[in-house]
Order: C-alpha cells, then sequence, then structure tokens
C-alpha cells in the first residue's frame, strides 16, 4: 500500500514537468537561444522535434528579418544560398494541421510557424519546413485601445446594420412619435439583446486579456497576428539574440548582409 502511495505521488509531483513541454536550442553565429515547444500544440512540437533531430534546419539561415516585426529561418532553401539571392521557399510536403489557440499569443519570443494565404489556403495549415520568431514592440495601454477599436468597431457596425435595418429603424421612428413607450422598448431591447449576443460570440472580435497586456506593454510584441497564426512555444533563454538578429542590415528582400546559420538541438 506504502509503495501506490508512494508511486502515485510520484507520479503528481512529476506532472508539472512533464507539462512544461520539450526544449530545443537554436543556436546562431550571433548566441543561442532556449524554447520551450507547448504540449498543447503536439502536432506541431512533433512535427519540429522530427526535423530537428534529421538535422533539416541546421546551416539554414534566418533569411527574413524585420525590425519591431520578427526573423524568419528555417527554408532550405536558404542553406548554402548565394549572396543576395532570393530565398525562404517552404516545402509543400512538410505542411502540418493548425493549431490556433486563444490561450498563446505573439509576445516577443513566440515560436511560430508560417502559412500560405487564406485564399490558397483557407483550412490555415501550417508550414512547419520553417518558422519564424516574434520580435514584436513595447505598446502603450492605450495603443493596445486603439487596436482592438480599430478592429472591432467595424465588426460591431456590420452587426448593428444586421439587425437594426431601415425597416426597424423605420418602425421605431413611429412608435416614437405616437408615444408608445412599451412598444418602442420591447423592440429596441430584442434588437440590442440580438446585437450584443452575436457581438460577444464573433470570433474576430479582439479584446486583449490582463496577460496580454502585461506582455505587450513590458516585453512588447505583435498582437496583429493574434488568432493567425499557430504559435508552438516561446523563448525562455536567450531574447537579446533575437534583437541583435532583427538589428541586422538587410538588402530589399529583408535578408540580412550578415547570414546567420541556425543549427537546432534538442535538449530534453
Amino acid at each position: 500500500m506504502k509503495r501506490i502511495v508512494f508511486t502515485a505521488l510520484l507520479v503528481l509531483l512529476m506532472c508539472p514537468l512533464f507539462a512544461q513541454g520539450r526544449i530545443v536550442q537554436i543556436s546562431t553565429n550571433l548566441g543561442t537561444m532556449k524554447f520551450r515547444l507547448y504540449n498543447e500544440t503536439p502536432k506541431h512540437r512533433d512535427a519540429f522535434i522530427q526535423l530537428a533531430k534529421e538535422g533539416y534546419y541546421d546551416q539554414t539561415l534566418f533569411y527574413r528579418v524585420i525590425q519591431d516585426y520578427l526573423i524568419q529561418g528555417g527554408s532550405r532553401s536558404s542553406r548554402n544560398a548565394a549572396p543576395g539571392k532570393r530565398i525562404g521557399y517552404g516545402d509543400p510536403d512538410k505542411t502540418v494541421d493548425d493549431e490556433i489557440l486563444p490561450l498563446f499569443f505573439h509576445k516577443k519570443g513566440a515560436l511560430c510557424a508560417p502559412r500560405q494565404a487564406d485564399n490558397i489556403n483557407p483550412f490555415k495549415q501550417s508550414d512547419i519546413s520553417q518558422f519564424f520568431i516574434i520580435k514584436g514592440q513595447v505598446f502603450t495601454s492605450g495603443k493596445l485601445d486603439t487596436i482592438e477599436m480599430a478592429v472591432n468597431r467595424p465588426i460591431q457596425n456590420k452587426i448593428n446594420a444586421q439587425y437594426l435595418t431601415p425597416e426597424i429603424k423605420a418602425k421605431l421612428a413611429k412608435l416614437k412619435s405616437e408615444k408608445k413607450v412599451e412598444e418602442f422598448r420591447a423592440i429596441a431591447d430584442e434588437v440590442k439583446r440580438q446585437i450584443d449576443t452575436e457581438y460577444q460570440l464573433h470570433p474576430e472580435k479582439m479584446i486583449f486579456n490582463e496577460e496580454q497586456r502585461k506582455a505587450y506593454t513590458t516585453i512588447g510584441g505583435y498582437p496583429d497576428l493574434d488568432g493567425k497564426y499557430t504559435i508552438f512555444g516561446e523563448c525562455i533563454s536567450g531574447l537579446e539574440v533575437i534583437d541583435k538578429i532583427a538589428a541586422l542590415k538587410k538588402d530589399e528582400n529583408d535578408r540580412p548582409f550578415t547570414d546567420v546559420k541556425i543549427t537546432v538541438t534538442i535538449l530534453e
């Protein structure tokens, strides 16, 4: 009995360790970064680890860097690419079904999977043959409010127009002129209820939660991407390396003039 209790206790104590996810290291000639891969995105985690074990990403480049936005690398077309060559083509044989989850967002250091545009990739499948890491920038709370408003106001206006039609407006105006308060209020309240319900359930509505606001106003990030790409890990060491790479001088295709070579190692 004691052995059973001890074993159960040991399992409980170890569970948080397993919940932390796998740890990988991305080494470059400008420094080393460590990332925790999320268990909540198992398809991306496993595909990334498999490719890393095969050496798929090794000696590829961070071929696209944009200050205050991201650094992107891993594409096999970047390996041994001549200076000035345009690179970064994905591998259609290495796509993964999306695992876009609302609990993960594009804070600085987020490890993300790129994908083709919606018009040719409506199911948002990821291209795990490459990856990008968020650099972003720090936002004020007021700027986050403005971003929310820019996204949500058109949604609100569209829903308002759907329920508050010209016919309904005319009917309400008539009831108001006739001073039929109860009838006016009954219709107006029902329209408001329908509008509020649809707005609250709208999948594209943007509301930054407390965790997002804390991250975006301290370490920074790129909130415009939230809900659009799969985030399958985060940087736990080496954020300063992201800064170094993002600050490199680059050509018209956003490729750094100085090659930044990648080696991916599975640590845990």
